[in-house]
């Protein structure tokens, strides 16, 4: 018998994984980086820095597959980072908080037109409210994805229309609490010999399907911690 491709890590509750250290300390990124015409310029001449995580430790013996997500910052009074909350009965990452995205197809020119259409296919956001920025590092999640973040501006007169089969909730959060390191909180879990460092980032928020928060962690932590990396540099 063939081992499976995917072998899941214990069940447990990140929330209760305990927090080893916050960035309370670090510089919170400023407002005026965060304005739409200062992305586009930091976009276009990007300073030196480096990513300060690119894979996750793997837990899955399938093949690595190449995967795309929209970085979406939507541009009200100031600009708020639209996420979704994956269904439970999602594969891999079930029920986690995430930026709308997926796996490659083959019709898929490249890794912005995946994120574009897994965008629509999920959250009914069609290109023209989207105005691509630019790219970040790619990231190897622990089920062997390789995810491209594409950053894009939106248009706010979207309406959203979910996939239920995906998508169980969609919400936004501002950049600004994002990009503020105080809330980033790190995390250290052992399973089968290895030591898991991630990052989660708890967003207050009463109308969270548990009344209490959407708690931000893994792969998505990591990508915007990446971000704010990126910012601060």
């Amino acid at each position: 018998m063939s081992a499976p491709d995917y072998i899941a890590p214990p069940i447990f509750d990140p929330r209760k994984v305990p927090v080893t250290r916050t960035g309370a300390g670090m510089p919170a990124i400023s407002a005026e980086v965060m304005l739409p015409q200062a992305l586009r310029e930091r976009f276009a001449n990007q300073p030196t820095w480096s990513p300060e995580i690119l894979r996750e430790s793997s837990f899955s013996q399938r093949q690595i597959a190449n995967a795309s997500v929209l970085f979406p910052l939507v541009m009200r009074e100031e600009l708020h980072v639209l996420l979704t909350q994956r269904t439970l009965h999602m594969s891999t990452h079930g029920g986690q908080i995430a930026f709308p995205g997926g796996k490659a197809d083959e019709d898929d020119a490249d890794a912005v037109a995946t994120a574009l259409r897994e965008t629509f296919e999920e959250v009914g956001i069609a290109k023209s409210h989207i105005e691509v920025i630019g790219s970040m590092p790619t990231y190897l999640t622990g089920t062997q994805f390789v995810i491209t973040p594409v950053v894009a501006l939106l248009q706010p007169d979207f309406e959203l229309q979910l996939n239920t089969d995906e998508v169980a909730h969609a919400f936004e959060v501002p950049l600004s609490f994002l990009m503020n390191p105080a809330n980033h909180h790190e995390h250290v879990f052992e399973w089968q010999g290895a030591r898991r460092k991630w990052f989660s980032m708890p967003y207050p928020d009463a109308s969270a399907p548990n009344g209490k928060e959407h708690f931000i962690w893994g792969a998505t932590a990591g990508m915007l911690r990446n971000f704010y990396r990126f910012l601060h540099a």
